[in-house]
């Protein structure tokens, strides 16, 4: 852990305090409050409890560390930081809705830390504590007018998954069909207001301290509307249903298709898909397979972003499969891709105000990218920086696209994100100025979710080639990319 980056780490632990201790007021009217009320009381009184307890922690580790050396110093910052990590998986993990989201999506950003703290971490990328079958049946017959037992041939009492809002059962339908039955949370709808106000205010103690021009209000805003799409089944199932018949017979690519008649706001049903999961998969793959893994996931995320026009804006682990079966070639295993309920639509205008940025930040024209994010809304007007320095804060999460081949290391993005957020460091002046649109908030995500994965994988390739296929329409640079041009051309998408 960088010096810089734990630097950050102790001022954000300050700011938390503060930003809890507003939470207490709130404990006052809680007796007047309705049931409902109560709720978002107490989840708001979770997020004032974590934080007071991580700002004592600091004041204690930073007491014994005034009387202590250099090495024991560290060895206490370590310990502060691996409890930290530990103390809100477990509040996090256990909130589901919102606040759970926000650390899912945060989750990658903390791959510098020790690997207690990254093994803690992680479960806000695996299950949330499931609910009581009871509750899930009830969901269900309230959905679908039936309970469980009676609507299919056989139900899973326990779910098979359990995420942010909602867990999966598996079922088998009348007619034989083996499906999976997403089921939301009871009331996970009513307490996203308040989540919002809590993810707002973690985001503005960040913003305190780093990035000081985000327009938090804005970001939050985008992260909401997002959430509310994420809340409507509904509008997921439509989302991968247009998915799944834009990618039907590609290559590579395959998205399970919706059953219909079971799926409704709070319940999403979908063909019933077999594989093993991201983790499983990183431990027993081999090379050839996690570099065929590699390329299959970037291109699905560039195609979706720069063809397709709309993108699945949450590149999780685990929304992803990974089968046996698939082209018959033991080396490209067959990629099934899951959960589309965070997805990203460009309105008019919003990816013609990007694209201008990619070609001179990767030509490292630093004039004329300057002027492009000035014109996207990246920088004010009357910024006063140096149109270098920006260049090197900006091209740190694509430098792989600056040097072909390139391997991503399991570090990237902790190195990417260690000069990105170093408090005091040469490009401070560039990161405090800095905002960040909101069309651009989802993008961002994807951009180092994408890497974290890429990382993780080890991942080897001409990417600014393959990148260029969809920015630039140039000609395929791979057998994938061969073979996903001769799929457009037969479905008329070239």
């Amino acid at each position: 852990m960088s010096a810089s980056a734990l630097g950050l780490l102790r001022k954000l632990a300050k700011l938390t305090a503060t930003a809890g201790g507003a939470f207490g007021v709130r404990q006052v009217v809680a007796s007047r409050a309705t049931p409902s009320q109560r709720e978002k009381l107490a989840r708001s009184a979770r997020v004032a409890r974590l934080s007071t307890r991580r700002a004592g922690h600091f004041a204690a580790v930073k007491v014994r560390g005034a009387t202590s050396d250099a090495a024991r110093r560290a060895e206490l910052d370590q310990q502060f930081l691996i409890r930290s990590a530990e103390d809100v998986a477990k509040e996090l993990g256990n909130m589901k809705g919102a606040m759970m989201k926000a650390g899912q999506m945060l989750s990658f950003l903390f791959d510098g830390l020790p690997p207690e703290a990254q093994q803690s971490l992680a479960t806000l990328r695996a299950d949330a504590p499931p609910m009581a079958p009871s509750l899930a049946a009830k969901v269900v017959a309230d959905e679908l007018g039936a309970p469980p037992e009676q609507l299919f041939l056989s139900w899973t009492d326990l779910p098979l998954a359990a995420a942010s809002i909602g867990q999966v059962h598996k079922a088998t339908l009348r007619d034989g069909r083996q499906v999976a039955v997403k089921v939301q949370y009871p009331g996970i709808d009513t307490a996203l207001e308040s989540d919002l106000v809590n993810v707002r205010v973690m985001f503005k103690a960040f913003s305190n301290v780093a990035l000081k021009g985000m327009d938090v209000d804005t970001l939050t805003s985008e992260l909401y509307a997002r959430m509310l799409d994420e809340l409507d089944y509904e509008h997921e199932a439509a989302c991968q249903s247009a998915f799944a018949e834009r990618y039907a017979g590609h290559p590579f690519v395959r998205i399970p298709a919706v059953v219909p008649d079971f799926s409704t706001r709070r319940v999403l049903t979908t063909e019933w898909v077999d594989g093993i999961g991201w983790d499983e998969f990183l431990e027993t793959s081999t090379e050839p397979q996690r570099q065929y893994v590699a390329e299959v996931l970037f291109r699905f995320i560039q195609g979706s972003i720069y063809r397709d026009g709309v993108f699945n804006g949450d590149p999780h682990p685990g929304n992803y499969l990974f089968g046996s079966e698939g082209t018959g070639n033991t080396d490209e295993p067959l990629v099934t891709f899951l959960d589309f309920g965070l997805v990203k639509r460009w309105e008019d205008g919003e990816l013609e105000s990007l694209t201008p940025l990619t070609e001179p930040l990767l030509r490292r024209a630093p004039d004329e990218l300057v002027a492009n994010m000035v014109s996207a809304g990246f920088l004010p007007a009357d910024h006063g920086l140096d149109p270098e320095r920006v260049w090197e804060y900006v091209i740190k999460p694509y430098t792989p696209f600056l040097e072909e081949p390139y391997r991503y290391a399991p570090d990237f993005v902790q190195t990417a994100l260690g000069g990105l957020l170093e408090v005091d460091g040469p490009l401070a002046n560039v990161m405090n100025t800095l905002d960040m649109p909101s069309s651009f908030v989802i993008l961002d995500r994807v951009v180092w979710g994408m890497s974290a994965m890429l990382g993780h994988l080890r991942a080897s390739n001409n990417w600014r080639t393959m990148l260029e296929e969809y920015t630039e329409q140039a000609r395929p640079s791979t057998k994938l990319g061969r073979q996903e041009a001769a799929w457009a051309a037969n479905q008329h998408l070239d």
